[in-house]
This record gives structure tokens, C-alpha cells and sequence, in this order.
């Protein structure tokens, strides 16, 4: 898996779903609420103690519902590693790498692995 990297990134504010095709034809469909839940930024993980590469499987079952926290403003590439979100809150600091967004995936299949 540490070859696989997005070759589609669409994000769609009127369904709040951020879509990934990934490079070995698996496609993943990540709520925005999720997204923010999983925010890898060390505020949100609880300090730098608390980094791992995998998001924390709490976050898989947190409902923050349609609030500014969970409103994409934008999202931008960083390199070619990994995108930057920026919420309608203004928080803009998680930095969401190619490991740790395919991690995040919630469909079935991720989630059994």
C-alpha cells in the first residue's frame, strides 16, 4: 500500500463527500464530518505524543453533524504527499498524507482490514 496515491481528488460541497480513486482501483468516499473527526493536525490528535501514521478508530463513529467545524472552504495539494484542508471554522492545520487518508477510508472493506 505505500505505493498507492490518489490519481482522482474530487471534493462535493453540496453532498459534503470528499471522493479519492486510488491507484489501484479502489475508490474511497470520505464524509466531511469524517474528514474533520480524523483531522491528523497534533491539536486535534491531542498533542504530538498522540501521532501515529492511522487515525484513531474513535473517530470513525463521531457525529458532528452540517456545523462550520465539518464545511470544506478548500482543500489544496501539498507536494506530492498529501492535501490540506481548510474548514469553514478557519481551522486549516491537518495535513492529510496518502497512508493516513487511505487509513481513514471508511467502506467496508478498509474497515475489516
Amino acid at each position: 500500500m505505500n505505493d498507492v496515491r490518489p490519481v482522482q481528488i474530487r471534493a462535493n460541497k453540496s453532498e459534503r463527500i470528499l471522493g479519492i480513486e486510488w491507484s489501484d482501483g479502489h475508490s474511497s468516499r470520505y464524509p466531511f464530518e469524517l474528514l474533520r473527526a480524523g483531522c491528523p493536525c497534533a491539536s486535534c490528535r491531542g498533542g504530538h505524543e498522540n501521532m501515529r501514521a492511522e487515525p484513531d478508530e474513535e473517530v470513525f463513529s463521531v457525529k458532528l453533524g452540517d456545523v462550520p467545524e465539518t464545511r470544506l472552504r478548500k482543500i489544496e495539494a501539498v507536494g506530492a504527499y498529501a492535501v490540506s484542508v481548510e474548514w469553514e471554522d478557519g481551522h486549516h492545520y491537518g495535513i492529510y498524507n496518502w497512508h493516513y487518508l487511505r487509513a481513514l477510508c471508511p467502506c467496508e472493506a478498509c474497515r475489516q482490514k
